[in-house]
């Protein structure tokens, strides 16, 4: 063979190898296609309770247990997890463009964000490249729409609508039919202003009569007095959103104003079950622990049903001894998000599992969606069912004071979002005038303000709206030049 010709089919060998068409390059294809990409968005700040020293213990010890069960994931599959501060705002949407029109590699699986505003532009971009998004967050009511822009994303933590509707169900046991929503509204990612929002939707659906009141608890010009005095103007069901101490002094000045004694009830929302917000105790050692301890015989706490399993105990203590290493001490190790996120990487291997099975890939985003939907399966606290919406169904628990002389606090009833059925334990007895509470049907209050909005509160400010489609519009054409 003349030495040109070798060394021009040497050329072309070499030139084929590169670009994929040798053993080499098809056995390099064959593990990329078994290369799970995974993009975690979330807060490196560790004053959220979703930031990434408090989640990435628990995605990875998901990751560890379907690796070493051998059962998890296909033979030969393995995730490759990045992790990006998504400072709960645009950077979320900057660090999937990065990825994608930058480096040249598109994620198969979205993690987070959890915040509403930055989740929204990750999640239509989500939809637009075909990749699913998993999420403990992006709970306000407007994630609900799946049919367009929201069509990836599945939520593993139960939404504030699903709140909503545990809440309609103990409105109905007790035959009411009107509420006052009162809610801090005072932290960026304003989650009490969401919650309230999905209890809005979903009592507005059924015509409930309510009265809204919000407040910034950060204000140095809040009196708490002024705002329980206003509560009596309204209705006589209070539903309320705010951080444990707060809620305490709401307690303490009712109790001083006298609407402790029957004829309103009072229920808190405890948020992800953390401590944060909405916890229920009275007790703080303080000179007030008599009259809080009084007081909170008429108020209701409302959180995620609680289960406790021997694996759980163990994910406990290693998320804890990896977030301690951080050098965070705290009260609570384990939330909601912790558990989502974990829970997320599960269904994720079992979606991916069906869609193996009928041919298509892990490039097959919406069909991975779609097996994330109508599923149940058990998660590191108990069992996880996700609704043909893409939404996990609520459990909640409601705890009430069980011995007004001891202070005891205990849980009196159940509600499961799956079966939509509320349980009330034995032998309890309310301490509210039940008749007094139905009175005055036909009143009408007059102090209602900052109504939370009837859509999903993600387009209350125009300034945002227009920044944030600015930059999905500059994302999906940074795209578009990349890969044309």
């Amino acid at each position: 063979m003349p030495p040109w010709l070798l060394g021009s089919l040497c050329c072309v060998l070499a030139a084929r190898a590169a670009l994929g068409g040798g053993p080499a390059g098809a056995e390099a294809a064959a593990e990329e296609e078994k290369l799970i990409r995974v993009l975690v968005l979330l807060p490196q700040d560790d004053a959220y309770l979703f930031s990434l020293g408090r989640v990435r213990p628990a995605i990875e010890y998901a990751v560890r247990s379907l690796r070493e069960s051998g059962a998890g994931l296909p033979p030969g599959y393995a995730f490759q997890l990045t992790y990006e501060d998504s400072a709960c705002g645009n950077r979320a949407l900057f660090s999937l463009v990065d990825m994608v029109a930058l480096q040249r590699r598109r994620p198969d699986l979205l993690l987070g964000p959890v915040c509403e505003y930055a989740a929204a532009p990750v999640a239509r971009l989500a939809a637009h490249w075909d990749v699913p998004m998993l999420s403990a967050g992006a709970l306000a009511a407007g994630f609900g729409a799946k049919g367009g822009e929201y069509s990836h994303l599945t939520r593993v933590a139960p939404a504030y609508a699903k709140m909503g509707e545990m809440l309609l169900a103990l409105f109905r046991h007790h035959q009411w039919s009107r509420a006052t929503l009162l809610y801090s509204d005072s932290n960026p990612e304003r989650s009490c202003y969401f919650a309230m929002e999905g209890v809005h939707v979903v009592f507005q659906e059924e015509a409930f009569h309510m009265a809204v009141h919000s407040f910034d608890e950060s204000s140095r010009h809040l009196d708490l007095d002024d705002v329980v005095r206003a509560l009596q103007t309204g209705e006589r069901v209070v539903i309320m959103c705010a951080s444990g101490d707060t809620i305490r002094n709401i307690m303490l000045a009712a109790y001083r104003q006298g609407m402790t004694n029957g004829d309103y009830a009072f229920f808190n929302i405890e948020l992800f079950n953390s401590s944060s917000y909405g916890n229920g105790s009275w007790r703080r050692g303080d000179k007030h622990d008599l009259e809080a301890k009084k007081a909170y015989s008429y108020l209701q706490t409302v959180t995620l049903l609680r289960t406790v399993k021997p694996e759980f105990e163990k994910f406990s203590l290693e998320v804890k001894s990896s977030v301690q290493k951080q050098g965070l001490h705290e009260d609570d190790y384990v939330n909601m998000f912790v558990e989502g996120f974990h829970d997320a990487i599960l269904l994720y291997a079992l979606a991916l599992q069906e869609v193996l099975k009928f041919g298509f890939s892990k490039k097959d985003g919406e069909k991975i969606v779609q097996q994330t939907r109508n599923r149940t399966y058990e998660g590191i606290a108990g069992q996880v069912s996700i609704d043909a919406n893409g939404d996990r169904y609520g459990d909640f628990s409601v705890i009430g004071m069980t011995d007004p002389e001891a202070g005891t606090q205990e849980v009196i009833g159940d509600y499961y979002g799956k079966q939509g059925r509320f349980e009330i334990r034995s032998n309890v007895k309310y301490p509210w005038n039940h008749g007094r509470l139905r009175l005055d049907e036909s009143r009408v209050s007059e102090h209602t303000n900052n109504t939370p909005c009837k859509s999903c509160g993600l387009g209350e400010s125009a300034v945002t709206g227009i920044v944030v489609g600015a930059l999905l519009g500059a994302g999906l054409l940074m795209a578009f030049y990349f890969f044309r």
